[in-house]
């Protein structure tokens, strides 16, 4: 799994978020190192909804403007939560090797 789809996986497994909040969260989570265009987040929750790892929670209009809602499905939440251990487990090994013999 890519890091900003590991990210947006976490940004929305708190609650739902729409599109804007995900990019915030995202760039938060990274500490600025990871900043979403809505071009290649809305390119990803496409693809993630079709995977079945998100789906549309709600809609509503605002200022005219539709905003979408998304929330992770339990396959999202699976799949993010087999990312973290398999990170844990790299990041164990790496802190193993780092430690002088």
């Amino acid at each position: 799994m890519q890091e900003p789809t590991f990210l947006i996986l976490t940004a929305l497994a708190a609650e739902p978020c729409h599109g804007y909040g995900v990019i915030q969260a995202v760039e938060a989570l990274s500490e600025g190192d990871v900043r979403l265009r809505p071009g290649t987040l809305y390119g990803a929750l496409d693809r993630l909804t079709e995977q079945g790892l998100v789906e549309v929670d709600r809609e509503e209009a605002v200022d005219g403007r539709l905003r979408r809602y998304y929330r992770l499905t339990s396959s999202g939440t699976a799949a993010l939560a087999q990312q973290v251990a398999r990170m844990r487990r790299h990041a164990d090994a790496a802190e193993l090797r780092l430690r002088p013999a």
